[in-house]
């Protein structure tokens, strides 16, 4: 087994742990874990796979899906654009920009989550404030895989309930993750074997969501929270630290 093997198989498993134990945090564990040995565009597109098949499930399961398609529509165009555009940091040639970028969002997604950073959106807003946070969703998306960042904030802000909001997540999640294969695919790197590699991906991640949801019940899940938000804090600083000072 190689280096890139070991890396790619233990950053998936540990992912899939944080997954089963909290019910989120795939992505971003997931991808800042190999960003640190393996370029972020790599990094994206071994994600498509397990990030799909995880929130296809999130966003089919209760009666809703309907009326969040419709309810989101535009901010689900939005993240579409967005990622057609953030893809070109991604795949451009000066990887540093990307590793910056997946930083900065690791760092404010780990302090949003630390500091338990709450707001509300009045229904009258949403009509404009969904689309400004479907492009710069999707915009992050493209540019470092990470589609939680403003858009799970956002979505908490409505005043939805715990199904409503976990389905809507799921929604915007998977078109983010669709988004970013595309616009992968569009520039040469999501092709038939970065399929078949991110497919191949599913096994750790879900040997990894197996063992997390059977050690679920050894340890609160706000305890665990807050231990992946400081190991996501420090991860992003790292990254930030090694492209600004390095």
């Amino acid at each position: 087994m190689n280096d890139y093997t070991l890396v790619v198989g233990l950053a998936f498993l540990v992912a899939g742990f944080v997954k089963g134990v909290t019910g989120m945090g795939l992505p971003p564990i997931a991808i800042g874990l190999m960003a640190v040995v393996v370029p972020p565009v790599q990094a994206a597109a071994l994600i498509v796979v397990p990030s799909m098949v995880s929130n296809v499930w999130q966003m089919l399961v209760g009666p809703g899906f309907l009326q969040a398609l419709r309810r989101f529509r535009a901010l689900l165009i939005m993240v579409c654009i967005g990622a057609a555009f953030g893809v070109g940091v991604l795949t451009g040639s000066t990887p540093a920009y990307a590793t910056l970028a997946l930083g900065l969002v690791l760092f404010v997604y780990a302090m949003l989550g630390l500091f338990k950073f709450n707001m509300h959106v009045n229904a009258g807003n949403e009509r404009w404030a969904s689309p400004v946070v479907g492009g710069l969703t999707g915009f992050l998306a493209g540019a470092t895989g990470v589609s939680s960042v403003p858009s799970a904030p956002y979505m908490n802000s409505l005043g939805m309930s715990k199904d409503e909001l976990l389905q809507a997540l799921g929604l915007v999640f998977t078109v983010g993750t669709f988004a970013l294969a595309v616009g992968l695919y569009f520039k040469g790197r999501f092709e038939l074997a970065a399929a078949w590699e991110s497919t191949l991906c599913l096994i750790p991640t879900m040997a990894g969501v197996l063992a997390g949801q059977k050690c679920r019940t050894l340890i609160s899940a706000e305890t665990f929270k807050t231990v992946f938000f400081v190991g996501l804090l420090a991860l992003g600083g790292y990254m930030i630290v090694r492209v600004v000072w390095l």
